[in-house]
């Protein structure tokens, strides 16, 4: 009979064992761990510096330290570290990025449905504070190649200066999604449009109207649907 159980290695008693307590709390501690799986994040490569008992991140590739070899393994501090390594179904919710995640065997990812030889979508949500300067402000994310975008929402975090109202758009179409924007701090915009593929990645801009900006932050979110070609 082995010593763990299959899936989640808890360890079992033994027959006639002394001090089973410490058998027995060391399988709700990993039970405890791998029930209900959140971890604060997944792009760590070193322990944070004062973990808190009950802590849990994901292991980013190229762990080093405590952590080395455990690459894609969920980190638990209970007193010091210990290791769970996922299996095929098991799903994480990253805190930070406030992301779920389902292992498929081999690794972590974001796919809503795939397909036995890689074919894969996934929705996908990523965000970006720009501040503001000049005519416009090129945006680092873009709408990536051969992805559907479905929308891009805007949030004035700081107010701004300089301009009147601003749009949210490309190149070309600079308030695709959204124009005559507010300017006051907490001013917001879904700019939902028809699905629409994009053949290039293509960065996100903010453009002002009614002069330059001399100040102020906006904050962006970009959604759109990836798509994974099979192997």
């Amino acid at each position: 009979m082995s010593e763990t159980t299959p899936l989640l290695a808890l360890p079992l008693l033994a027959a006639a064992q002394a001090q089973k307590h410490v058998t027995h709390n060391e399988a709700l501690t990993l039970l405890d761990a791998a029930t209900q799986l959140a971890v604060l994040d997944r792009t760590r490569t070193t322990p944070p510096g004062a973990p808190v008992n009950g802590d849990r991140h994901l292991v980013a590739a190229g762990a080093s330290g405590d952590w080395a070899g455990h690459a894609g393994q969920i980190a638990l501090y209970d007193g010091g570290w210990r290791f769970l390594g996922p299996r095929a179904g098991w799903r994480a919710f990253v805190a930070a990025e406030r992301l779920d995640l389902i292992h498929d065997g081999t690794g972590w990812s974001d796919l809503l449905a795939g397909t036995p030889s890689g074919g894969a979508v996934a929705l996908r949500a990523v965000e970006e504070e720009l501040v503001l300067a000049g005519s416009f402000v090129a945006s680092a994310m873009v709408i990536p190649n051969r992805a559907i975008c479905l929308g891009v929402a805007s949030r004035t975090v700081t107010a701004i200066t300089g301009a009147t109202s601003y749009g949210v758009g490309i190149a070309g179409e600079t308030t695709k999604f959204g124009g005559t924007l507010g300017i006051a701090a907490g001013a917001s915009n879904v700019g939902v449009i028809g699905p629409q593929a994009f053949y290039a990645d293509t960065p996100l801009r903010i453009t002002a109207a009614g002069g330059s900006f001399t100040g102020g932050r906006v904050k962006l979110v970009l959604y759109t649907l990836a798509f994974t070609a099979p192997a």
